[in-house]
C-alpha cells in the first residue's frame, strides 16, 4: 500500500497541475484524485464531495492532501478532512516542481511525505538574473 494524494484547490488549477505531471510522467505512481472548489464555495457545502474524493485515493496508509492556498477555503477544507479519521496531511502552495517531487518518492509514508513536497516547492524556485 501507499500513501493517496488528493489536490484540493480552486477551481482549475488541480486539474490543469494533474494534466500535465501525468503528461510528464506518463503514469503518476501514487494514486491521485483532485477536486477543486468553486469559488463561491462554503466548506460545509464541499465537505461531503470532498471526503469522497479523499476517499477514492486512501489505500490505508493515508492521504497527503495539496492545496494550493493556505488560509483559502480549499486550504480550511484540507483541514476540516484532517479531522474526519482518515489519516490525512495538509501541505499548500502546490506547484508542479511540488506535485512531481511527490511523485518520485512513492514509498515514503505519510510522515515522511510532506517534508519531500514542501522541498519539490522550494527546489522549483529559481531567481534567474538574465
Amino acid at each position: 500500500m501507499t500513501v493517496g494524494v488528493l489536490l484540493l484547490t480552486h477551481e482549475g488549477i488541480g486539474t490543469a497541475i494533474h494534466a500535465v505531471a501525468t503528461r510528464l510522467l506518463t503514469h503518476l505512481p501514487l494514486k491521485t484524485a483532485v477536486f477543486e472548489v468553486p469559488f463561491d464555495a462554503s466548506i460545509e457545502t464541499v465537505l461531503p464531495q470532498a471526503s469522497a474524493a479523499l476517499r477514492t485515493v486512501d489505500d490505508g496508509d493515508g492521504v497527503l492532501i495539496l492545496t494550493d492556498l493556505y488560509g483559502a477555503t480549499p486550504s480550511n477544507v484540507a483541514a476540516a478532512l484532517a479531522r474526519l479519521g482518515t489519516p490525512a496531511r495538509r501541505v499548500s502552495a502546490l506547484s508542479l516542481p511540488m506535485l512531481l517531487r511527490v511523485m518520485n518518492y512513492p514509498e515514503q509514508a505519510l510522515d515522511q511525505i510532506p517534508a519531500t513536497a514542501a522541498a519539490g516547492a522550494r527546489n522549483g524556485v529559481v531567481l534567474d538574473e538574465a
